[in-house]
């Protein structure tokens, strides 16, 4: 902080243009506004726009945006497509499948009353919506680090200095990034947050807390031939190609306009370190289930995301001297339901009342704002994620087939009120087996029609990064790699990196080197969840680089 920069104060700065931070400043604008009064607002977005980094399957549940725009209809909130038919499948060979009846699938996977939606669309409508209330919102400024003060209380963040080459040398147009202070600061990063994961770790938020879990999401987005085409159809499987070591399960819904978007969840707790998800993503879309929506299509559109999937076990203390934590970046997602949207928008809409009652009561910023904690805790979103706090420590503990027996049970006939809470204690990155106690993985080859390499597939994510900037991907031990992760793990970055990024390749001499090819990078965080020696640390580059999801 000893270098000059400059300062813009606001009442409230939101990191994050996202569901959760989005609502968050959607709820404070109106509140002041039906008060009478003013509270300023911004909002830090690392994306290129809002909703470049935006990636889901998605089915959305309009619950909290029903709170937060009753009249969504009537402003055009893209929420075009009514879910009409569920399917569930439990794939159990390459060409093998069993469809489950509705009656004994999960209460919370069902999904009438929602919506098939291009989240990233939702978002860029939010944004929308939150520039007439009169938010300001800043894409491209990727916030850095928090400013923290002599007390230890967050006092807003600093974004990314411009202008940094590689070596961390000035270029002819550096420009120190800003400081932006504020009262209060709500962190709505998503996933694994990297001034988030700081924080919890800072203030011990999540002290007495179960570790916090992930998954891998891998999505497509395909136009089909208008005669496959049922807008509204939502299928869901697990099974082939994964299994109780290594779990997951895949998705398939059929949008509006022709429009499929398909895509494969992969647990991060997964033991075999030869598993590639996005191999075993690619695999998957030639099972007949997959295949016929597919065949005669077009792929468009390729991202992956890590997705915080703990629930209520696993949720940190959410606030902090001076800000809060909020949506993924807290880890709201109901896994029972597989979505967090809503619960994000409605996390970030308590906050938002919280500190907006704080700031028109004449607050000045800087305490803790533990009322945040009663209002949540007195919420259905609280309720919705106790009903559900044993979903994933069941599948994790009992595997897909008595793990989902568990969950009917206890979802459908208990609707999730029963006296035990399940936990899930094992960090996903100490579930990794060592190689020699591993099978060897073969993949096929790609065909070019439903399966793909991966650097095709980043093109199509629109990724970018200027080449002469920092490696955002920061080794703690540059030697572990090559030294312990290879003859151990036969380094697993190699395959759970979604995009390229990590390769051992040929030093030149005779041995082995680790090269990082940072300007794939898709953001998806999974390095810094799954590498087994927690080497990998995610940290934002330059605001505006990484993908551009655009309908994704």
């Amino acid at each position: 902080m000893s270098e000059e920069r400059d300062v813009m104060e606001y009442d409230v700065v939101i990191v994050g243009a996202g569901p959760a931070g989005l609502a968050a400043a959607c709820r404070l604008k109106q509140k002041a506004e039906s008060a009478g009064k003013e509270i300023n607002v911004c909002v830090v977005e690392k994306g290129s726009e809002v909703g470049a980094h935006i990636l889901s399957g998605a089915v959305f549940e309009p619950r909290a945006l029903d709170e937060l725009f009753p009249d969504w209809k009537e402003r055009g909130a893209p929420l075009l497509t009514p879910v009409k038919r569920d399917e569930m499948h439990l794939l159990k060979s390459p060409e093998k499948t069993s469809k489950l009846p509705n009656a004994i699938v999960p209460r919370t996977m069902h999904n009438h009353g929602n919506f098939v939606v291009s989240l990233g669309k939702v978002v860029r409508w939010l944004g929308e919506q939150a520039e007439a209330l009169g938010v300001e919102i800043y894409p491209g400024f990727a916030a850095q680090e928090a400013i923290i003060d002599d007390d230890g209380v967050v006092r807003g963040i600093v974004t990314n200095d411009l202008g940094v080459a590689r070596d961390g040398s000035h270029k002819d147009d550096y420009y120190p990034g800003m400081e932006l202070r504020a009262k209060y600061t709500l962190f709505a990063e998503g996933c694994r947050g990297h001034i988030g994961k700081r924080l919890i770790s800072r203030y011990e938020l999540d002290k007495d807390r179960d570790p916090q879990h992930y998954g891998i999401g891998l999505k497509e987005l395909w136009e089909i031939p208008a005669d496959k085409h049922e807008p509204g159809l939502v299928v869901h499987g697990a099974g082939w190609p994964l299994n109780d070591d290594n779990p997951g399960g895949w998705f398939l819904y059929h949008l509006e306009d022709n429009m499929v978007s398909v895509g494969l969840i992969v647990d991060l707790s997964y033991e075999n370190p030869y598993l590639s998800p996005f191999d075993e993503f690619q695999r998957l879309k030639h099972h007949p289930v997959l295949a016929k929506h597919l065949e005669g299509g077009k792929r468009v559109s390729y991202g992956a995301r890590a997705i915080t999937k703990g629930g209520l076990n696993a949720l940190p203390k959410m606030v902090f001297p001076g800000g809060m934590l909020i949506g993924c970046d807290a880890g709201t997602l109901n896994f029972a339901k597989i979505k967090g949207s809503h619960t994000a928008m409605k996390c970030g809409m308590i906050a938002a009342e919280v500190c907006g009652d704080a700031i028109m009561d004449g607050a000045e910023g800087g305490d803790t704002l533990e009322r945040f904690t009663t209002a949540f805790e007195d919420s259905w979103l609280f309720a919705e994620l106790k009903q559900s706090r044993n979903f994933g420590p069941a599948i994790h503990k009992m595997g897909a087939f008595f793990g989902g027996a568990f969950n009917f049970i206890e979802q459908s006939i208990f609707r999730g009120h029963v006296p035990w809470t399940l936990h899930d204690r094992q960090p996903d990155h100490a579930a990794l087996k060592p190689a020699s106690e591993a099978t060897r993985i073969e993949y096929p080859k790609p065909d070019g029609k439903l399966s793909f390499d991966k650097l095709s597939s980043v093109f199509l994510s629109s990724t970018n990064h200027e080449e002469d900037q920092p490696v955002h991907l920061v080794l703690s031990d540059t030697r572990i790699p090559i030294e312990h992760n290879l003859p151990t793990y036969a380094e697993p970055a190699q395959r759970y990196c979604p995009a390229g990024v990590y390769e051992v390749v040929d030093d030149g001499s005779g041995g082995q080197r680790f090269q990082i090819n940072a300007q794939n990078c898709v953001h998806c965080k999974t390095c810094d969840i799954k590498d087994p020696s927690q080497n990998i640390t995610w940290v934002a580059p330059a605001g505006g680089g990484g993908p551009n999801y655009g309908a994704m």
